[in-house]
């Protein structure tokens, strides 16, 4: 069968002499692992659309999760991540983290739209990096059924949660003088709170919108990759990377 569908590249490897396979999210079917033909000859009109974090249109052949690319085209390439390996490597970060969380032919038009926006946001420049990881992070795990609980404190239940903490295992905020039981909370604040709730209520194209001081940026930044790291149980070397090369 033949399938045109837009997507997001999220992986690329070579095969034999000058072919790839590409990890693919597409919104209707997810993940999705595609041969691109002589994408890494010399002039391949695929080469563009075949890079990682390249949004392109495919027009596939192929079923039951085997899939060839005939044709493709890219449609937003994020420039601006290309032109600087900090943002590369976040960048490359989120695709790693989607890689992880989101299933082969299921739909991920949420978790596709969250992705686009947040690689854009980045490329352009419209919020700090930070931001933007903290925000793809969690709001990534909301979609995928790991969504926190910050309405309340998660031990004695009073919304004006004092002095607040998060609980990466248990996945929740509370405050600092009730237990959550796990160990290994990370101090919160006010500000930090109401853009963690913020990120939970909101669809993912607004999920950013919101402004953080330099100190509670950072604290939801590490809110957000730390639960990540705990729910999923893995680290990321992209993350760490990341890290290493950030200004």
């Amino acid at each position: 069968m033949y399938l045109t569908t837009n997507g997001l590249v999220l992986r690329e490897a070579r095969y034999k002499e000058a072919d790839k396979l590409l990890t693919v999210l597409t919104a209707e079917r997810g993940k999705l692992t595609v041969k691109v033909r002589g994408a890494v000859r010399k002039g391949s009109r695929m080469a563009a659309a075949s890079q990682t974090l390249c949004y392109s249109e495919f027009t596939l052949f192929g079923s039951r999760g085997r899939w060839t690319a005939n044709e493709g085209a890219s449609i937003e390439q994020f420039l601006g991540l290309r032109e600087d390996i900090s943002q590369l490597a976040l960048g490359t970060y989120f695709a790693e983290l989607l890689d992880t969380v989101c299933a082969e032919e299921m739909p991920a038009e949420p978790a596709l739209r969250l992705a686009l926006n947040a690689l854009y946001a980045l490329s352009r420049g419209i919020y700090t990096p930070e931001h933007v990881k903290a925000v793809f992070e969690l709001k990534l795990l909301c979609l995928e059924g790991y969504q926190p609980e910050a309405d309340a404190c998660g031990v004695c239940g009073r919304p004006d949660i004092a002095e607040p903490m998060f609980s990466p295992d248990a996945g929740m905020a509370h405050c600092r003088a009730c237990d959550a039981g796990q160990g290994g909370s990370l101090p919160m604040d006010a500000a930090s709170l109401a853009a963690l709730r913020h990120i939970i209520a909101a669809p993912p194209k607004r999920a950013f919108s919101f402004a953080l001081a330099d100190e509670s940026r950072a604290r939801l930044s590490l809110v957000g990759e730390t639960f990540v790291r705990r729910q999923l149980d893995r680290g990321f070397r992209s993350l760490d990377y990341w890290k290493s090369v950030k200004n």
